[in-house]
């Protein structure tokens, strides 16, 4: 079973992701969207979208630092376990509870704004579901390790060196058996949504508009109020395209 799920599963969920993803842009182009309700409801959405967003964008960040970086790497430039373990609870419990707030707020307006509740899919349920569970779950393994004082489970001794190893394809299963029973629910739910990923609206992060950093501005002129505008003819920008005066005329 360890091997099952700890060196076969990962595999699959990422080939499903991939080829998923793939699928998805070939043959659902205009249903790669949030389909936004704003129109419908904002106060909510102004409170909850904010909050959900730039905190699961920590805590994306705070996971990579955690399963990428390994532990004798942080030791070389003079931060120890116990620091980094203090950091890693205090904003990475601060990221995970602003993450729960903002998809809990989306949740209860999803719910109760009518027009937002009729547009929602059994899709859109089940990835709520599993969003939600993964961000608990997450949280739940920092309480865990609060509540455990010195007595935390380094998770960098056993989830960080499997999560390593599957990219060097020789997954190590026996690191990840030996964590605790709620690292193991943590990341099967994650596989899970990392699974469905590809079929849901969760798929517009992998077209986030980042290049709206770097374009150039959009300088807005308006005319000088004793500047008439132009008489007579047409505007150029109005000129028929493609058209003669004669052709106009046999219309």
């Amino acid at each position: 079973m360890d091997v099952l799920l700890w060196g076969v599963l990962p595999y699959l969920v990422l080939a499903t992701l991939v080829l998923g993803t793939i699928w998805r842009y070939r043959y659902d182009k205009f249903g790669w969207t949030t389909r936004s309700s704003q129109l419908y409801e904002s106060r909510l959405l102004r409170i909850g979208s904010p909050l959900f967003h730039f905190g699961i964008l920590m805590v994306f960040i705070g996971h990579v630092g955690g399963l990428v970086i390994p532990e004798d790497w942080t030791e070389k430039v003079g931060i120890s376990e116990s620091i980094y373990h203090f950091n890693a609870l205090l904003f990475g419990g601060i990221a995970g509870v602003c993450t729960l707030v903002g998809i809990l707020i989306l949740v209860v307006r999803r719910r109760r704004t009518g027009p937002v509740f009729m547009a929602t899919t059994t899709n859109d349920k089940v990835m709520y579901v599993l969003l939600v569970g993964a961000i608990t779950l997450g949280l739940w393994t920092t309480l865990v390790s609060v509540g455990a004082g010195q007595e935390a489970h380094n998770y960098r001794e056993t989830v960080s060196p499997w999560f390593r190893s599957l990219f060097t394809l020789q997954p190590d299963v026996e690191a990840m058996a030996a964590a605790p029973v709620q690292f193991h629910i943590h990341v099967l739910v994650a596989l899970l949504l990392f699974a469905a990923w590809p079929f849901t609206r969760l798929v517009h992060a992998f077209t986030a508009p980042v290049h709206y950093l770097f374009r150039p501005y959009i300088v807005y002129r308006s005319r000088d109020a004793r500047t008439p505008a132009p008489t007579g003819r047409p505007r150029p920008g109005w000129s028929p395209v493609g058209t003669t005066d004669r052709d106009r005329s046999n219309r």
